[in-house]
């Protein structure tokens, strides 16, 4: 194959993780706008709104909703109408903690049952030795159980548009980062293709 009939296939890809992206990253930009500009309230039931959007513009452009952004989205219905329901936010802020714990759970429970959850949702995306996949998803679940505790302290310390701000601002980079910080292990681990 020439270099030249790799360069469209190259830039479909590009467009479609950059699509991704802005999927996922979209509900909570505009969460932020809206809670800087009306309040928590507000910035919640649009939070709501705009999940919805993004997992049915998923489900349109790519075919399929992945499983995180699905359970995710649940729990911002759940905790999001919680908050407006009683007027409280301390159901929007338990949400991330809620969901970081379930994802750890959920991993390290795979992995004592001798099953590695994350080569279950990604086995398609990635070709890893059993080894890789139990160290991948350990790692991610003490990401995840990281994240928990983290969401914990800094609700509890701070003012809630601070706490916006570092939902958006902090998660985010520190996730990227900590993917970005994987691609060792992915490649260490990788079975060749045949």
């Amino acid at each position: 194959m020439t270099e030249e009939a790799t360069k469209p296939d190259e830039a479909s890809a590009t467009r479609a993780q950059l699509l991704k992206l802005a999927v996922e990253v979209g509900p909570l930009v505009v969460f932020f706008v809206v809670n800087a500009r009306a309040g928590i309230f507000w910035g919640t039931g649009v939070f709501m709104v705009a999940t919805i959007a993004a997992l049915i513009a998923s489900r349109f452009m790519f075919g399929r909703v992945p499983v995180m952004p699905l359970i995710s989205g649940a729990c911002v219905i759940v905790f999001g109408g919680l908050t407006l329901w009683l007027q409280d936010d301390h159901f929007i802020k338990l949400k991330p903690t809620i969901v970081n714990a379930l994802f750890a759970a959920a991993l390290f429970g795979g992995l004592l049952a001798g099953h590695s959850l994350l080569k279950v949702v990604f086995g398609e995306v990635f070709r890893l030795n059993e080894d890789g996949w139990r160290k991948l998803t350990l790692r991610w679940a003490f990401f995840f159980a990281f994240l928990a505790i983290l969401n914990e302290v800094v609700w509890r310390t701070v003012s809630t548009d601070t706490w916006v701000s570092f939902k958006v601002f902090a998660i985010m980079p520190l996730t990227m980062i900590f993917a970005l910080s994987q691609i060792g292990l992915l490649r260490a681990h990788e079975i060749p293709a045949d």
